[in-house]
């Protein structure tokens, strides 16, 4: 029975009143970033927050020149680069073992990863630094990549869309005398690009936030990505809100560019993963 037109109306107002309030922190931020710093306070809390006036590009400027941006976009960008790139091949490697090799132990570790699943960060973040400071990472670049290319639940998503992929299609590889790694690389990572788009963004989300972890391996500016910057500039004085907001602006810009990219695929790749698994 197809829904009448009140009824698609009213769905349509729905998702459209979600969109505006998901939407209306950015567009503020925005525009404040674009204004006077005393505007910000003084529009804060009311709608002309949403008014564009005496609009200019001077926080930006005033970000670049009391703090080192690009030294830290750089930073989170290599950081979080690093850490999407590699995990999407040793997770996807990983989930095609699980998925399709046969080998002894095999189900017995992939119930001990889907177990690592429930296991929050902050349970292990003490232990992790503990082991890092005996090996002297603190402070680099390394500490905050290596821990973190593996992934349980990245592994979970390979291994949903993996088991969905036809065997034929293998099979027939196998008779043509192509290898494991062949076969990988040329039929189930070729057909496997939305599953790839979607933990490439969970993953990008994930660690271009992180805080947590960053705030307790470094010590001075040099290896200091965006999330623990930003932190330390709302504590520099002058306390300027238009150019926090700017600062705020630079850094979440490459998440939505990204996702704007790979929407089509990451919605497609969730889609089949909710529906294998």
């Amino acid at each position: 029975m197809r829904p009448g037109a009140g009824s698609i109306l009213l769905r349509y107002l729905l998702l459209a009143g979600l969109a505006i309030f998901f939407i209306a922190p950015l567009l503020m931020m925005f525009l404040g970033s674009l204004k006077a710093d005393h505007r910000v306070l003084l529009e804060s809390g009311s709608l002309t927050a949403f008014l564009p006036h005496e609009l200019s590009l001077q926080n930006y400027s005033d970000v670049f020149r009391r703090t080192d941006f690009l030294r830290f976009f750089f930073n989170s960008l290599f950081i979080t680069g690093c850490v999407v790139i590699c995990g999407l091949v040793v997770n996807a490697l990983a989930a095609y073992a699980f998925a399709r090799l046969q080998w002894r132990g095999r189900d017995l570790i992939f119930n001990l990863v889907l177990a690592l699943m429930i296991l929050p960060f902050e349970a292990i973040a003490v232990p992790l630094f503990y082991g890092a400071s005996i090996l002297g990472l603190r402070d680099t670049y390394a500490v905050q990549i290596l821990p973190f290319i593996a992934n349980a639940f990245a592994i979970y998503l390979f291994y949903s869309f993996f088991i969905g992929i036809p065997k034929e299609l293998e099979e027939a590889a196998r008779i043509d005398g192509a290898s494991t790694l062949r076969i990988f690389f040329s039929i189930i990572a070729p057909n496997a690009k939305p599953v790839f788009a979607s933990v490439a963004i969970l993953t990008f989300l994930t660690w271009w936030g992180s805080y947590l972890w960053p705030t307790m391996v470094t010590i001075g500016p040099t290896v200091r990505p965006l999330p623990v910057a930003i932190a330390s500039f709302y504590t520099l004085p002058p306390l300027q809100w238009g150019d926090i907001l700017a600062f705020g602006v630079m850094m979440v810009s490459p998440v939505l560019l990204l996702f704007v990219i790979f929407q089509r695929w990451f919605v497609a790749g969730v889609a089949s993963s909710a529906m294998k698994g």
